[in-house]
């Protein structure tokens, strides 16, 4: 799936990445299917999700509050929220 976690990253780190300045997106608890036209990379704020690639019901990835996330480009899945989900996020310029 190629997700890339960084659990609790450095306050300088994110300071660097601008992390704060980036946009913010939030959902309730549920179940979503996304494509991820760009590669995009999150720092989640609150909540916790399971990400299930399209057509799997077994494998999946877990991150939650404090992690910093990249997702890649082109990845169809499904977000299983259990918490709250309250993150900054940021996509690459498309290529």
């Amino acid at each position: 799936m190629n997700i890339v976690i960084e659990h609790n990253p450095s306050s300088i780190k994110l300071s660097e990445l601008g992390v704060m300045s980036w946009p913010k997106w939030s959902c309730q608890p549920g179940k979503y299917a996304l494509v991820f036209e760009e590669r995009e990379t999150c720092y989640l704020v609150k909540g916790k999700v399971k990400v299930y690639p399209k057509g799997s019901s077994s494998e999946f990835v877990e991150f939650g509050a404090g992690d910093l996330v990249t997702i890649p480009k082109g990845l169809s899945c499904t977000w299983e929220v259990s918490l709250f989900i309250d993150k900054h996020y940021k996509f690459d310029p498309p290529t």
